[in-house]
């Protein structure tokens, strides 16, 4: 491994990902990268891509584009895999002063993902309902979700996370005043609330399933060719 010591304090914000359950303010967010970096390039999935197109209209081949088309694979049936992709990976996780990162990005033909917005299937809400059993619970933990904000928390050196559409206005006024760039202090406290976030969500689903015993949980299925 090696030390990251050289980083950038102002990042423009060219590409970004968005991929979202909770869709709310999207219709602020968006609108407000594109007026403030008007080169921007949006990388989105599924019903968010679809939420996006609505409100831009007639600009939105000009702005964005669908993951599958950029990774090049399409999304699997249901949505099952989406992210998990090593071109998107690539982009959250290289370092801009690493010449083998570089040449990595290169050789997909690659971008480095600067903004990713994202937040989780609400496994909480959904454990809260009644009558929910371990099937309608196992639906509902994300994979590529915490996946992906693992990997642009750990290099907020670089990549600014959202997860909260509270902060989206916050993010929009410092790109504003920076000129269509983030700076290393809010990247630095947008990655504490990532880890924060995915602990939790984590802890939500072992204190779920943790005191199921297997004979209540198979109630669920129909179980082939078992002894």
């Amino acid at each position: 491994m090696r030390k990251v010591e050289k980083i950038d304090g102002l990042v423009p914000v060219k590409n970004a990902v968005i991929t979202v359950f909770d869709k709310s303010r999207l219709d602020i967010l968006v609108p407000g990268l594109i007026n403030t970096c008007p080169d921007i390039k949006i990388y989105s999935t599924g019903g968010t891509y679809k939420k996006i197109v609505e409100f831009l209209g007639d600009n939105a081949e000009k702005y964005i584009q669908e993951v599958s088309k950029y990774t090049g694979l399409p999304e699997t049936e249901g949505g099952l895999v989406k992210t998990l992709h090593h071109k998107l990976f690539l982009g959250y996780l290289t370092e801009k002063y690493s010449t083998a990162h570089q040449r990595d990005l290169e050789r997909e033909n690659a971008v480095p993902i600067d903004l990713f917005v994202g937040n989780l299937y609400p496994f909480k809400q959904v454990i809260a309902s009644e009558n929910v059993d371990i099937e309608d619970a196992r639906m509902n933990i994300d994979i590529g979700g915490p996946s992906a904000l693992r990997a642009v928390a750990k290099n907020w050196h670089r990549v600014a996370t959202l997860i909260d559409p509270n902060d989206y206005l916050m993010l929009l006024n410092e790109i504003k005043e920076n000129k269509g760039s983030t700076t290393p202090q809010t990247r630095f406290e947008l990655h504490k609330k990532v880890f924060r976030h995915t602990g939790n969500y984590d802890m939500a689903i072992a204190d779920f399933v943790d005191p199921i015993p297997f004979e209540e949980a198979k109630k669920s299925y129909t179980i082939l060719n078992e002894k």
